[in-house]
């Protein structure tokens, strides 16, 4: 017989069909004992955890581009495709609620019991993808009593499990994607001036000024045509002008880091200047790729969100608001998941304090940026 490296491979052999399809017994001895919908149930969780096993392989590979102190222009398309294949990931994982939507709730209480006191929020690969991300432990919610999201993922007795173990790994995988990109953007040079270069401070302070005057321009430019179409009374012009007073005073105040502490306020104002910068400036080739770096970070953390969200729709469908299998506040828990998960906070928030063109400060020096002077 020749040796295994030899043979011709079959499908079969390569993608392991007979093993993978004898995995779909759950508790049982055999998946003959199962219902249909208990099938069905199995199913779509595995396939969910095979686009996490995707998802984590993605992330990890653009992590790895940013990581570096010198990021190449070369990589930043790779990187982009990785972002938009974890995208699309989300996607297709968030359409699969679709058919578990086609299971009564009476059929799926004929087997639920069997989950208790299982839960999706132990999926070791889920909570992978979050730590890798970079979602703070400060900002996680509490499951039920553990006082950690770690404690739900060991065993009953409270042993140690393949799952904890996972992740335990997981959190010593450092730096985080949201780490290495914020690096990565800090770095980013305004008007052609880089961190630690003599008068980079005062570069970054103009910008910020001078996009602070654009954002007084367009607060003006708001409020004179609100009043115009809408204010009936001197109070409604008083209510409009408040509302965008206070929209200028945020801007300052997100562009200032005044809701920093001292010893990461240069680091922050900087890295929220540089992506300012880079989302005004994309048309400059040299910004091209970051802007499109920006964009699927974004697209990335939408699809994540709009799964979760798709996921307590689901969950509220099937079962209402009953207690989650884990002890969790079940559709509570998820739509506060999906509310407050954000990782991208500083790229979301620009999103709020982009101008339009005209208002945009110039480009001191566009031919750094890969454009020669006309």
């Amino acid at each position: 017989m020749p040796p295994a490296s030899n043979r011709p491979t079959s499908y079969w052999d390569y993608i392991r069909v007979e093993d993978l399809l004898r995995l779909q017994h759950g508790t049982a001895a055999s998946e003959d004992e199962l219902g249909d919908d208990e099938v069905r149930f199995i199913v779509i969780h595995q396939i969910d955890e095979l686009w996490f096993k995707i998802v984590l392989r993605e992330l990890t590979a653009v992590r790895n581009v940013f990581a570096q102190s010198v990021v190449p222009e070369s990589a930043l398309a790779g990187a982009a495709s990785g972002l938009r294949r974890v995208t699309i990931c989300f996607e297709l994982a968030a359409q699969h609620f679709r058919l578990m939507e086609t299971m009564r709730t009476q059929d799926y209480l004929t087997f639920r019991d069997k989950l208790n006191p299982a839960s999706g929020f132990q999926s070791a690969q889920m909570r992978e993808i979050e730590i890798l991300l970079g979602l703070p432990d400060e900002d996680r919610i509490p499951l039920g009593n553990e006082g950690s999201y770690v404690e739900a993922l060991k065993s009953h007795d409270g042993s140690p499990s393949p799952a904890l173990a996972r992740v335990q790994r997981r959190q010593q995988d450092r730096p985080t994607l949201k780490a290495a990109v914020d690096a990565w953007l800090h770095r980013t040079p305004i008007h052609g001036s880089r961190p630690g270069e003599p008068g980079d401070a005062t570069v970054v302070d103009q910008f910020v000024d001078s996009y602070l005057a654009g954002h007084d321009a367009l607060c003006q430019r708001a409020l004179d045509h609100a009043v115009s179409v809408q204010a009936l009374t001197a109070a409604d012009v008083d209510r409009l002008r408040a509302r965008y007073r206070g929209q200028l005073q945020g801007a300052q105040r997100h562009l200032r880091a005044e809701d920093v502490a001292d010893a990461q306020r240069a680091f922050v104002r900087r890295l929220r200047a540089a992506i300012l910068f880079v989302d005004s400036n994309r048309m400059l080739p040299l910004l091209s790729w970051p802007g499109k770096i920006i964009d699927g970070l974004i697209e990335c953390e939408q699809a994540m969100l709009a799964f979760r969200q798709r996921h307590a729709r689901m969950v509220e469908r099937v079962i209402g608001r009953r207690v989650g299998t884990g002890g969790s506040d079940g559709v509570a828990y998820l739509d506060q998941t999906a509310l407050r998960y954000r990782v991208f906070t500083e790229i979301w928030a620009a999103r709020t304090l982009l101008l339009p063109p005209d208002l945009c400060p110039p480009v001191t020096d566009r031919a750094f940026y890969g454009l020669v002077h006309e």
